[in-house]
Protein backbone atom coordinates (compact mmCIF):
# COMPACT_ATOMS: atom_id res chain seq x y z
CA UNK A 1 0.00 0.00 0.00
CA UNK A 2 1.40 3.47 -0.43
CA UNK A 3 2.13 5.76 2.08
CA UNK A 4 -0.07 8.27 3.31
CA UNK A 5 1.48 11.77 4.38
CA UNK A 6 -0.48 14.61 5.89
CA UNK A 7 1.45 17.73 5.23
CA UNK A 8 0.07 20.49 7.49
CA UNK A 9 0.33 24.30 5.85
CA UNK A 10 -0.17 22.65 2.45
CA UNK A 11 -0.99 25.53 0.84
CA UNK A 12 2.14 27.57 1.56
CA UNK A 13 4.77 28.03 -1.35
CA UNK A 14 6.92 24.96 0.52
CA UNK A 15 3.56 23.47 1.53
CA UNK A 16 3.02 23.53 -2.38
CA UNK A 17 6.40 21.63 -3.12
CA UNK A 18 5.72 19.18 -0.71
CA UNK A 19 1.95 18.45 -1.82
CA UNK A 20 3.97 17.64 -5.72
CA UNK A 21 6.92 15.98 -4.23
CA UNK A 22 4.67 13.75 -2.41
CA UNK A 23 2.51 12.87 -4.98
CA UNK A 24 5.54 12.41 -7.51
CA UNK A 25 6.53 9.44 -5.07
CA UNK A 26 3.14 7.77 -5.07
CA UNK A 27 2.12 8.64 -1.62
CA UNK A 28 -1.57 9.62 -0.80
CA UNK A 29 -1.70 13.13 0.88
CA UNK A 30 -3.81 15.11 3.37
CA UNK A 31 -2.95 18.73 3.11
CA UNK A 32 -3.93 20.95 6.04
CA UNK A 33 -4.44 24.40 5.84
CA UNK A 34 -6.46 27.27 6.80
CA UNK A 35 -10.33 27.90 5.04
CA UNK A 36 -9.03 31.20 3.59
CA UNK A 37 -6.39 29.45 1.66
CA UNK A 38 -7.77 26.17 0.12
CA UNK A 39 -8.29 27.69 -2.86
CA UNK A 40 -4.00 28.19 -3.31
CA UNK A 41 -4.53 24.25 -3.45
CA UNK A 42 -6.74 24.31 -7.00
CA UNK A 43 -4.17 22.20 -8.91
CA UNK A 44 -4.33 19.21 -6.34
CA UNK A 45 -8.06 19.16 -5.49
CA UNK A 46 -8.67 16.13 -7.30
CA UNK A 47 -5.73 14.66 -5.80
CA UNK A 48 -5.53 14.92 -2.46
CA UNK A 49 -7.80 15.13 0.75
CA UNK A 50 -7.54 18.73 2.05
CA UNK A 51 -8.72 19.41 5.72
CA UNK A 52 -9.82 22.84 6.51
CA UNK A 53 -9.09 24.92 9.39
CA UNK A 54 -6.48 26.42 11.95
CA UNK A 55 -3.27 23.96 11.86
CA UNK A 56 -3.42 24.88 15.89
CA UNK A 57 -6.67 23.61 15.86
CA UNK A 58 -6.48 20.30 17.61
CA UNK A 59 -9.59 18.56 16.40
CA UNK A 60 -8.15 19.46 12.98
CA UNK A 61 -5.16 18.27 13.28
CA UNK A 62 -6.29 15.09 15.12
CA UNK A 63 -8.87 14.25 11.71
CA UNK A 64 -6.00 15.33 9.66
CA UNK A 65 -3.05 13.02 11.00
CA UNK A 66 -5.55 9.71 11.52
CA UNK A 67 -4.04 6.70 10.09
CA UNK A 68 -0.86 8.63 8.24
CA UNK A 69 2.34 7.01 8.32
CA UNK A 70 4.13 10.66 7.95
CA UNK A 71 3.27 14.12 8.86
CA UNK A 72 5.37 17.11 7.38
CA UNK A 73 4.52 20.28 9.11
CA UNK A 74 5.13 23.86 8.51
CA UNK A 75 6.15 25.44 11.94
CA UNK A 76 4.44 28.76 11.30
CA UNK A 77 5.09 31.76 13.63
CA UNK A 78 1.85 33.17 12.59
CA UNK A 79 0.13 36.11 15.43
CA UNK A 80 1.05 35.79 18.74
CA UNK A 81 -1.55 33.03 19.53
CA UNK A 82 1.28 29.97 20.07
CA UNK A 83 0.59 29.53 16.56
CA UNK A 84 3.79 27.03 16.04
CA UNK A 85 3.78 25.41 19.24
CA UNK A 86 0.52 24.59 19.31
CA UNK A 87 0.29 23.05 15.88
CA UNK A 88 3.27 21.03 17.30
CA UNK A 89 1.82 19.68 20.49
CA UNK A 90 -1.31 18.95 18.33
CA UNK A 91 0.41 16.85 15.80
CA UNK A 92 2.70 14.81 18.58
CA UNK A 93 -0.55 14.42 20.64
CA UNK A 94 -2.37 13.21 17.84
CA UNK A 95 -0.18 11.30 15.28
CA UNK A 96 -0.08 7.72 15.14
CA UNK A 97 2.35 5.81 17.04
CA UNK A 98 5.49 5.22 14.94
CA UNK A 99 4.45 8.30 12.70
CA UNK A 100 7.35 9.91 10.75
CA UNK A 101 7.05 13.37 12.29
CA UNK A 102 9.05 16.14 10.29
CA UNK A 103 9.33 19.87 11.17
CA UNK A 104 10.25 23.04 9.23
CA UNK A 105 11.86 25.87 10.59
CA UNK A 106 14.91 28.42 10.39
CA UNK A 107 18.29 28.11 11.11
CA UNK A 108 17.76 30.13 14.25
CA UNK A 109 16.83 26.97 16.17
CA UNK A 110 19.26 25.12 17.75
CA UNK A 111 19.00 21.93 18.96
CA UNK A 112 21.90 22.04 21.79
CA UNK A 113 23.78 25.63 21.41
CA UNK A 114 26.42 24.46 19.80
CA UNK A 115 25.38 26.35 16.35
CA UNK A 116 28.10 29.52 15.62
CA UNK A 117 25.57 32.43 14.15
CA UNK A 118 27.12 35.48 12.06
CA UNK A 119 26.28 38.71 13.56
CA UNK A 120 23.94 39.73 10.60
CA UNK A 121 21.65 37.07 11.51
CA UNK A 122 21.47 37.46 15.18
CA UNK A 123 20.77 40.44 14.85
CA UNK A 124 17.97 39.92 12.14
CA UNK A 125 16.47 37.77 14.20
CA UNK A 126 16.48 40.01 17.25
CA UNK A 127 15.18 42.68 15.73
CA UNK A 128 12.91 41.40 12.73
CA UNK A 129 11.59 39.12 16.06
CA UNK A 130 10.63 42.25 18.26
CA UNK A 131 9.36 44.17 15.55
CA UNK A 132 7.03 41.80 14.36
CA UNK A 133 5.89 40.67 18.15
CA UNK A 134 5.07 44.29 18.00
CA UNK A 135 2.97 44.37 15.04
CA UNK A 136 1.65 41.18 16.34
CA UNK A 137 2.40 39.63 12.78
CA UNK A 138 5.15 37.45 13.94
CA UNK A 139 6.19 35.36 17.37
CA UNK A 140 9.78 33.72 16.62
CA UNK A 141 9.93 32.66 20.59
CA UNK A 142 6.91 30.38 19.80
CA UNK A 143 8.45 28.20 17.48
CA UNK A 144 11.65 27.75 19.45
CA UNK A 145 9.32 26.72 22.41
CA UNK A 146 7.53 24.53 19.64
CA UNK A 147 10.93 22.98 18.79
CA UNK A 148 11.96 22.44 22.13
CA UNK A 149 8.85 20.28 22.92
CA UNK A 150 9.86 18.41 19.62
CA UNK A 151 13.31 17.80 20.83
CA UNK A 152 11.85 16.40 24.19
CA UNK A 153 9.86 13.99 22.81
CA UNK A 154 9.96 10.16 22.31
CA UNK A 155 8.31 10.57 18.83
CA UNK A 156 10.26 9.33 15.13
CA UNK A 157 10.86 13.06 14.89
CA UNK A 158 13.07 15.10 12.48
CA UNK A 159 14.04 19.04 12.37
CA UNK A 160 14.85 20.44 9.06
CA UNK A 161 16.38 24.15 9.36
CA UNK A 162 16.56 25.97 6.45
CA UNK A 163 18.90 28.40 5.28
CA UNK A 164 17.96 31.60 2.76
CA UNK A 165 15.91 30.51 0.03
CA UNK A 166 15.80 31.08 -3.39
CA UNK A 167 12.86 29.93 -6.22
CA UNK A 168 13.99 28.37 -9.17
CA UNK A 169 14.15 24.50 -10.56
CA UNK A 170 15.79 21.74 -8.58
CA UNK A 171 19.31 21.64 -7.98
CA UNK A 172 18.76 18.18 -6.09
CA UNK A 173 18.57 16.92 -2.84
CA UNK A 174 20.44 19.53 -0.19
CA UNK A 175 23.42 18.77 1.78
CA UNK A 176 23.35 19.32 5.71
CA UNK A 177 25.33 19.57 8.80
CA UNK A 178 24.09 18.83 12.37
CA UNK A 179 25.35 22.85 13.42
CA UNK A 180 25.05 25.95 11.58
CA UNK A 181 28.62 27.62 11.34
CA UNK A 182 29.79 24.40 9.29
CA UNK A 183 31.93 25.71 6.30
CA UNK A 184 29.60 23.32 3.86
CA UNK A 185 26.89 25.59 5.00
CA UNK A 186 28.45 29.32 4.18
CA UNK A 187 26.78 29.99 0.75
CA UNK A 188 23.43 30.06 3.27
CA UNK A 189 21.64 29.20 0.06
CA UNK A 190 18.69 26.71 -0.76
CA UNK A 191 16.43 26.64 -3.34
CA UNK A 192 12.56 26.15 -2.11
CA UNK A 193 11.34 23.60 -4.30
CA UNK A 194 14.39 21.46 -2.66
CA UNK A 195 13.56 22.73 1.38
CA UNK A 196 10.32 20.63 0.33
CA UNK A 197 12.61 17.80 -1.42
CA UNK A 198 14.80 17.29 1.72
CA UNK A 199 11.26 17.51 3.61
CA UNK A 200 9.75 14.54 2.17
CA UNK A 201 12.58 12.11 1.47
CA UNK A 202 13.10 12.30 5.25
CA UNK A 203 10.27 10.06 5.49
CA UNK A 204 12.09 7.58 4.38
CA UNK A 205 15.56 8.10 5.64
CA UNK A 206 15.96 6.46 9.47
CA UNK A 207 19.17 8.07 9.82
CA UNK A 208 17.47 11.67 10.43
CA UNK A 209 15.46 10.49 13.43
CA UNK A 210 16.11 13.07 16.13
CA UNK A 211 18.37 14.87 13.99
CA UNK A 212 17.85 18.24 13.43
CA UNK A 213 19.90 18.84 10.02
CA UNK A 214 20.61 22.81 8.92
CA UNK A 215 20.64 22.30 5.09
CA UNK A 216 22.30 24.10 2.31
CA UNK A 217 21.50 23.68 -1.58
CA UNK A 218 24.19 20.59 -3.26
CA UNK A 219 25.00 23.19 -5.78
CA UNK A 220 25.76 26.44 -3.49
CA UNK A 221 29.71 27.07 -3.53
CA UNK A 222 30.43 26.02 0.26
CA UNK A 223 28.40 22.78 -0.44
CA UNK A 224 30.80 21.98 -3.71
CA UNK A 225 33.87 22.97 -2.19
CA UNK A 226 33.58 20.79 0.75
CA UNK A 227 32.25 17.47 -2.06
CA UNK A 228 34.79 17.85 -4.56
Amino acid sequence: MPKKICIVGASGKLGRYMVQHALDRGYDVVGVCRQGSVGKLDDFKERIIIVAGATNDRAVIRQAVAGCDAVLVVLAPWGVQQYSSGTAQAVMDFAEPDARLIFSCGWHISRDGEDVYSWKLKAMVSIVGRIARWLRLVELDDQVEACRRIFASDTRWTVVRGSDLEEGESQGLPLWSRHVGAPILKSNITRRIDFALFMVAAVDNDALIHEAPAIVSCQAPSARARTM
